[in-house]
């Protein structure tokens, strides 16, 4: 089994009288780190909000009757948190009146688990973020030669859990995963139908990776309004299938303030929207799809760390622009993505003059393990 980075993390917080509230996408591995964690333990409560008997329970829920349903077990496990309409009240009557009781709960979709915790919890709890197996875990397990080999794999196919101990059925398992379990928190949210123009803007979206996009442009694309695209967006980037990247600006009077780019968790993920499970060397995206995945990646590794670092993109109105931006401190960093080893990147002068202090590097097939590990 491949252990997952969040384990030893989770692990130095039990027991400090807090929840312990783990996000992320359906099939990432929340519960199954879960039970790998608690496998020795006999005094565990599972719960999981997908069924109906469980939501019941929470409803007017008194400590009283949580003293009956924990009974004489020391931890509470509640998947799909989510699911429940008062879990953040039901959390907090725990951990005010039973303080030796470990509560975790798992959420795929911030968008309501994060609104029903936030208050009730405040000071009560730890909040971390799980995603598709990242390109450290991966090298844990397979080794760092290995895993370099299976790059194209890893660009074509992802690193969503199950794709990767389904070798030769990874397509079917994709397929399954985007039209089924990513779709179900969304659409249970605000009773939105998967039509054919919320299918569209994913496609739009995953043919955009690496660009700038425009709500505008996407709501003429797709045939919806510009709000109900933005609405759309948020709830695909609050259930963890894509993310946002702002445009760095800070001295440039051309600098571009507003724009963004949006990218998908799993390279996989966005193949499957598309259907296109092509070999890199056929490809017309290969480039931005190794942009993608090495942003994805980067990201993971910072919000595992609990780095401060914030993550953009460079560009100007003359079109000049960079990658990828982060910004620790007040401390900058610029990379240029290539697939090609090959290609040469120069930093935009106006970037260099305007960023003296700045590091500029180039990330390629060939070195990308430094930026990742």
């Amino acid at each position: 089994m491949i252990e997952r980075l969040l384990q030893k993390a989770i692990e130095q917080r039990l027991g400090q009288g807090k929840a312990i509230i783990v996000f992320g996408a359906r099939q990432v591995g929340k519960t199954t780190m879960l039970k790998n964690m608690l496998k020795e333990r006999e005094d565990v409560l599972w719960m999981n909000g997908d069924e109906q008997d469980i939501r019941n329970l929470f409803e007017n829920i008194s400590s009283t009757r949580l003293k009956a349903i924990i009974g004489k077990n020391n931890i509470v496990v509640i998947d799909e948190a989510q699911r429940i309409t008062d879990i953040g009240i039901g959390i907090k009557l725990i951990t005010d009146n039973f303080p030796n009781v470990q509560v975790f709960a798992t959420g795929s979709s911030s968008f309501d688990l994060s609104n029903k915790v936030r208050e009730p919890l405040t000071g009560r709890k730890f909040e971390y973020y799980m995603f598709p197996l990242s390109f450290a875990e991966l090298v844990e397990y397979n080794g760092l030669l290995e895993e370099k080999r299976l790059l194209t794999h890893r660009l074509i196919y992802g690193s969503y859990p199950d794709v990767v101990n389904n070798i030769g059925d990874e397509r079917i398992v994709l397929n399954e995963l985007a039209d089924s379990y990513l779709y179900k928190d969304i659409l249970m949210f605000d009773k939105i139908k998967k039509s054919e123009k919320l299918v569209k803007l994913l496609q739009a979206l995953a043919y955009q990776i690496g660009s700038e996009v425009s709500y505008n442009e996407l709501a003429q694309t797709c045939g919806i309004d510009p709000k109900t695209v933005e609405s759309y967006v948020q709830l695909l980037e609050q259930s963890y299938i894509i993310f946002r990247l702002g445009s760095f600006s800070r001295n440039l009077r051309n600098e571009l303030k507003f724009a963004r780019k949006i990218y998908f968790w799993d390279c996989g993920i966005r193949n499957a929207i598309i259907g296109n499970y092509q070999e890199p060397e056929a490809r017309l995206d290969t480039g931005a799809l190794f942009e993608n995945y090495i942003i994805s990646e980067r990201i993971k590794k910072l919000k595992y760390e609990k780095s401060y670092a914030q993550s953009y993109f460079w560009r100007t109105s003359a079109k000049q622009e960079i990658d990828y931006i982060e910004d620790i401190d007040g401390k900058i960093s610029a990379f240029e993505f290539k697939w090609n080893p090959k290609r040469k990147a120069t930093v935009p002068l106006s970037f260099a003059r305007s960023y003296p202090d700045a590091e500029f590097k180039v990330v390629t097939r060939d070195n990308y393990e430094e930026f990742l590990l």
